[in-house]
């Protein structure tokens, strides 16, 4: 048994080592979130509210900066917006991805969500809103989404 336990904690130690920093991915609180999009200008961008955002992250990640989720065409969705690797980010392994908004799949995984934002205003302006987004349609268009915002 010894064996075995001395060789896990240098397979840890190398995955911590080879984990880049600041990539520690966390839940933004829901009224943290409202403040940051709202300081990034999203009320009023595309013609929605920042409770559409908020009710769009929380469908899509739980609020949750680290998501990732594999879909069946080989593409993976990304961090608090979910943003996909076919066409909007690179991750080295979509086949035939385009990373319109020219980074690297892995920085929508970190803490710091700047990034996530530019790239999802860039989704949503080509779309004239955000009905590229599954969890916003589903969830969030045509709803009373005040309780999102309710608080903050």
């Amino acid at each position: 048994m010894k064996p075995l336990l001395l060789l896990g904690l240098p397979l840890l130690l190398v995955l911590l080592a080879v984990m880049p920093p600041g990539c520690q991915g966390i839940i933004i609180p829901r009224c943290r979130l409202v403040r940051i999009l709202r300081q990034h200008r999203l009320d009023g961008f595309v013609g929605r509210k920042v409770a559409d955002w908020v009710c769009l992250a929380k469908h899509e990640s739980s609020y949750n900066t680290r998501a990732i989720n594999r879909n069946k065409n080989g593409s993976s969705d990304y961090g608090i917006f979910q943003i996909n690797s076919k066409y909007w980010c690179y991750d080295g392994r979509t086949p035939g991805a385009s990373n319109g908004c020219r980074i690297h799949c892995r920085k929508f995984l970190d803490d710091n969500i700047t990034d996530d934002i530019k790239c999802a205003k860039l989704i949503a302006w080509q779309a004239r809103g955000l009905t590229p987004w599954v969890a916003w349609r589903k969830h969030c268009r045509g709803k009373n989404l005040w309780p999102y915002v309710r608080g903050c």
